[in-house]
């Protein structure tokens, strides 16, 4: 079984949808992103920070912990769809310039 197929059995046994690119995703197709939400996320005490890059690539930072997962994205409309290199998947929404994703709030950092 190779990533690709793992990474869509595992989605589906958890009942979560997949956008219809993220094979483009997965197999590095997907076109640089064109979205305003490119550049850091950090949560309110600075311990969670996502950079979400130019590349559909991000890397997440946990406290002293630089690049504790790293993976791609797709930002549609609102919404982000994460694929972390390991095979983990989470999502989230972008509501009124903040990023709610897994239970936190995370903020562009200025």
């Amino acid at each position: 079984m190779n990533r690709r197929h793992l990474l869509l059995v595992a989605a589906a046994s958890f009942g979560a949808a997949l956008p219809s690119r993220a094979e483009d995703i997965m197999d590095n197709k997907i076109q640089p992103a064109s979205h305003p939400y490119v550049g850091m996320w950090v949560t309110a005490d600075g311990h969670i920070r996502h950079e979400l890059q130019q590349d559909n690539r991000y890397d997440e930072a946990r406290g002293s912990r630089k690049s504790a997962y790293q993976g791609r994205y797709l930002v549609t409309g609102d919404h982000i769809d994460y694929w972390d290199d390991t095979g983990f998947t989470a999502d989230g929404d972008f509501i009124d310039g903040v990023l709610h994703h897994a239970g936190m709030v995370l903020y562009r950092e200025q």
